[in-house]
């Protein structure tokens, strides 16, 4: 990569235009950006022969810390951008994908992974919750709008609250697939010791402490910026941005807790204090600024990895694809719908919430960073990246044609 670093380059500013011109040279088209720079990557890494090949499993610190800062900006986004407030009948619906869609995609994935793929224990739990989660990156252009922009409806909302809270509950999951695998690798198997051990610190202790964390670092840095002593002084939006995100993920990770979920409910903490003012405007735009801007630099890489793939001859088995299909086509909106059944909502938002399940970045980061614990063997991670690399560019290309239309059919509804 070195060696053609100046032409890397290159192709990250052929990316980035794409997102600069993108709302006025292709916005009439039913193409969304995402879709557009991930087909240039293709296109650069299927031809661009000399450009030394992006191995995830050589590379694996790398796309791990570089998918995880694109996750964190997204999530401050979108507890930023939230008007909705904290009320059990509007957050029905999203605590409901958390408790039973994302378990029930979770064992889905897990059981055709042990059986489809022929994958360790371990190494099919961590299918499922590497896939699990709505992803806060790629779904951004389903989500709500900018702070203080008008009524929020249901589709959006859901989708916005989905994204920011399961990349952190899926996590639980991740743990156990590596302490399944970790058990076996030392011969001693699952047991029900390894599970108590799982549920009282990995799911209890860190999703709580997560939680408290984000709240004491949103309320507080909310009583900063919105003191008297500061309020007639402008307070650089960067600056609040990328303190709300580390203070809230650097503090969560000390304590051994969960920083995902921190940072997006620190951000929400923060919006909900003061929420009617027009400095969450701009907060968000930097942080939707600074988002798609990383997001380029990961699209590009990824398609780069996917073109130099298919030249390479990498093996896709019909499997891969009947079972990509089926997760993003059947066993996600299917879950939806259950998870959906019974609330007060029109048929056509609870599909639309459903079939919206995109895929993406946070994927990247949970699969690289399970398998760098080292615990997963070499047979078990390829097929882990092939399929998951199938399953996230089927859900760029197949989410970014439907979304448009189908959140068009439930226009116009805000929440009241």
């Amino acid at each position: 990569m070195i060696e053609n670093y100046n032409l890397f380059l290159l192709v990250c500013g052929i990316a980035f235009l794409f997102g600069a011109v993108f709302p006025i040279i292709f916005k009439p088209l039913p193409l969304s950006l995402p879709m557009l720079q991930v087909t240039f990557g293709i296109v650069i890494g299927y031809l661009w022969l000399s450009l030394s090949f992006l191995d995830p499993m050589e590379h694996g610190i790398i796309i791990e810390k570089l998918t995880e800062i694109v996750v964190l900006v997204s999530l401050v986004g979108a507890g930023i951008k939230i008007d909705t407030p904290l009320s059990w009948r509007l957050w029905r619906p999203t605590v409901r994908l958390l408790l039973i869609t994302m378990p029930i995609g979770i064992f889905a994935m897990a059981v055709l992974g042990y059986y489809a793929f022929g994958l360790t224990i371990g190494a099919a739990i961590l299918l499922g919750a590497v896939l699990a989660p709505t992803d806060p990156v790629l779904a951004s252009s389903i989500q709500v709008g900018p702070p203080n922009t008008g009524g929020e409806d249901a589709p959006r909302f859901t989708l916005t609250s989905e994204a920011g809270l399961n990349d952190g509950l899926a996590f639980p999951f991740v743990y156990l697939a590596i302490k399944i695998a970790e058990a076996y690798n030392e011969g001693q198997g699952f047991s029900g010791e390894l599970l108590w051990s799982w549920f009282t610190h990995d799911v209890l202790w860190k999703i709580g402490a997560g939680l408290i964390v984000g709240i004491v670092v949103g309320k507080a840095l909310a009583k900063v910026v919105f003191s008297r002593h500061t309020r007639e002084t402008t307070i650089s939006q960067g600056y609040v941005v990328i303190a709300l995100t580390l203070l809230a993920y650097g503090l969560a990770e000390y304590i051994h807790s969960y920083g995902f979920i921190a940072v997006f409910i620190a951000a929400f903490a923060f919006r909900r204090s003061e929420h009617e003012h027009s400095y969450h405007e701009k907060l968000h735009d930097f942080a939707e600024q600074s988002e798609g801007l990383l997001m380029s630099l990961v699209l590009v890489a990824f398609g780069i990895l996917i073109g130099q793939g298919l030249q390479s001859g990498v093996e896709l088995t019909w499997r891969v694809y009947i079972v990509s299909f089926a997760f993003l086509l059947l066993i996600r909106p299917l879950g939806g719908i259950i998870a959906l059944t019974g609330l007060n909502l029109p048929r056509t938002e609870k599909y639309a919430i459903s079939a919206l399940g995109i895929r993406g970045i946070g994927t990247l980061y949970y699969l690289s960073y399970a398998l760098n614990h080292g615990f997963f063997g070499e047979e078990d991670a390829l097929k882990l990246w092939v399929v998951c690399s199938i399953v996230i560019l089927a859900s760029i290309f197949m989410h970014g044609l439907s979304a448009p239309k189908l959140l068009k059919m439930t226009a116009n509804k805000p929440r009241s």
